[in-house]
């Protein structure tokens, strides 16, 4: 009877775990490719050549948008005025979002830090010019920068945390399995002790 109980109980757990460890590796299974080819590329970021393409601009402020931008002129850090987006929008399809430009007596600047790149935003405030500078570093720099969160905005850090929990969930039910698997398997756990003896030796011989 204890028997019967014994093996109701191994099969519940297997079940169970061979099902969250199969669904936990799909929904991580694109992200952990990204990951993982993008961890060789930032390993290798100074081998790696990145040639950047720089594109600048300039126009000049409507004069009532000037005028008005010269009355809403603000101390320090503030965003731009809804009048001056849209502007911006229309001009170049710059998204300026909430983000805070820096405001001084004579010059508004805005940064646009993005995935594998960068831009810029400068206005005159005494005659209205302006200049916008993009910068791009490419595809590889871009896929980097996900990898590092870097520049990418609210919903790819969401997306980073439950990729996290998946992955978890991945090695969590991995090493259950492995457990109930090891009896038949001698050489499950010293290589999963090699896993962690290899990184651990590396970094007290290697890193300094």
């Amino acid at each position: 009877m204890e028997a019967k109980q014994d093996q109701r109980r191994r099969a519940f757990w297997l079940k169970h775990l061979h099902q969250w460890h199969w669904i936990s590796s799909a929904l991580c299974l694109i992200g952990m490719i990204l990951f993982a080819a993008t961890g060789i590329t930032l390993n290798h970021a100074s081998q790696i050549e990145a040639k950047a393409q720089v594109v600048s601009e300039k126009a000049q402020l409507p004069e009532p948008l000037r005028a008005s931008l010269e009355a809403a002129k603000a101390e320090g850090k503030a965003p731009l005025p809804p009048e001056l987006s849209a502007w911006l929008r229309q001009q170049w399809s710059v998204e300026a979002g909430q983000g805070e430009a820096e405001w001084s007596d004579g010059e508004v600047y805005l940064s646009l830090p993005r995935p594998g790149g960068d831009a810029w935003v400068s206005v005159e405030l005494e005659d209205g010019a302006v200049e916008y500078e993009r910068t791009d570093r490419g595809w590889i720099s871009y896929f980097n920068d996900l990898h590092k969160g870097r520049n990418s905005g609210v919903a790819w850090g969401w997306f980073i945390d439950v990729f996290a929990v998946a992955c978890l969930v991945f090695c969590i039910t991995g090493l259950f399995l492995l457990q109930i698997h090891a009896g038949n398997r001698p050489t499950t756990w010293p290589i999963v002790g090699l896993g962690l003896v290899i990184p651990l030796v590396l970094a007290i011989l290697f890193i300094h």
